[in-house]
């Protein structure tokens, strides 16, 4: 067991993580069959915003609520609903991750730390199967903050693009490459294609609700708006988002249970933004500094910059359970996890408690028999 956590063998570790990874999927499959041994499978897949991806791909949009929902899936997806869980499948994201952790950690036992956690998820485990947004997006998203670690500008604008078809607060990534251009200049330029597929969204929805061929058709209210946006429109109306509209008696269950990964990404990011950059501005003088800790280096810090945006605005204008599935999709996530289990042992043991009596079991028992939280 030791060759497999050595520091010096990461091709090892590649090797481990895809072996704990087929495990893990075997793991959730078994708990699907349980669940619904006649089709294990199809029916089981087929729950909470689900239902919306699979008829857009099928029927497009049909009622003005379901322009909440980008559309991610290709036509005829809810024919071989199998195949949209095997695309969700093929498109894991831990090696990705495992590669991003080694250029920002710096050590092969830590990147493998937190890979190994990220096979522990605060969202349902049975999304690696179902045709949802949130496999595709976390993949194409880890992806593009590997290529902006790379400084491979061009295709982490291409990545973040594709990302954003999957969900529209998605548009939040373009900030890591906004972060590149403070120190490389000639990136000028490259941001506006990330905000494309979500401005060509709401553009269809305008031409088609806000320009009738019908004379006596009167259009609806957002039309009228300053910023017409059928996607506001819809998530306040529809869906009641909205700043502490979800702070409610009846939804505190909901957000208690999201709780702990907020209360995670709250407390690295903020402990990491204290500790990596007063440094910055002795840099200039001191010249090269090492920093304290693996978890504070500079290049997280767009990483915990975007963590505390899109956590606040989860926990106070959101259904705030959705960051039991969206911290999935941010790496620092698991780096957090990590530096818990390497600098916070008790704390670390907690998480990973959680996660396994939390994301490994419950939460797919819950989502099988189609109760909350989705």
């Amino acid at each position: 067991m030791e060759r497999w956590f050595s520091a010096a063998n990461p091709q090892n570790h590649l090797r481990l993580l895809t072996l704990c990874a087929i495990a893990s999927r075997a793991v959730t499959v078994s708990l699907l069959w349980l669940n619904d041994p006649i089709s294990p499978l199809t029916s089981s897949l087929l729950r909470w915003d689900a239902f919306h991806f699979a008829q857009i791909a099928k029927e497009g949009y049909v009622y003005e609520q379901q322009w909440a929902f980008l559309p991610e899936g290709p036509p005829g997806w809810i024919d071989i609903l199998q195949g949209g869980g095997l695309a969700a499948l093929v498109c894991d994201s831990t090696l990705t991750l495992y590669r991003l952790s080694l250029l920002h950690l710096q050590s092969p036992s830590l990147a493998l730390i937190a890979s190994l956690l990220s096979l522990l998820p605060s969202s349902p485990a049975i999304l690696h199967f179902a045709g949802y947004s949130e496999p595709f997006f976390t993949f194409l998203s880890y992806k593009g903050m590997l290529s902006c670690a790379r400084q491979q500008w061009f295709s982490a604008a291409c990545y973040f693009m594709l990302a954003s078809i999957f969900r529209s607060n998605g548009i939040l990534l373009g900030g890591f490459l906004l972060y590149g251009l403070i120190v490389q200049s000639f990136l000028r330029g490259k941001i506006p294609s990330r905000f494309a597929p979500f401005i060509f969204h709401q553009y269809t929805a305008y031409y088609i609700f806000c320009n009738p061929c019908e004379p006596n058709v009167i259009p609806p209210s957002w039309c009228t708006k300053k910023i017409p946006s059928i996607y506001t429109h819809v998530q306040s109306h529809y869906w009641n988002v909205g700043f502490l509209r979800y702070w409610t008696i009846s939804q505190s269950p909901n957000i208690l249970l999201a709780s702990p990964v907020l209360a995670l990404l709250f407390t690295f990011s903020i402990t990491h933004l204290i500790n990596a950059v007063p440094p910055l501005f002795h840099a200039s003088k001191l010249g090269v500094i090492v920093p304290s800790s693996p978890f504070f280096t500079e290049s997280l810090i767009p990483h915990a910059i975007h963590a505390i945006v899109l956590s606040s605005a989860l926990l106070f204008a959101s259904h705030t359970q959705i960051a039991l599935r969206l911290a999935a999709s941010m790496p620092i996530t698991y780096w957090a996890a990590a530096w818990l289990i390497t600098e916070r042992p008790w704390w670390g043991r907690m998480w990973i408690a959680w996660s396994v009596v939390w994301g490994a079991a419950i939460s797919v028992v819950l989502w099988a028999v189609f109760l909350p939280p989705a």
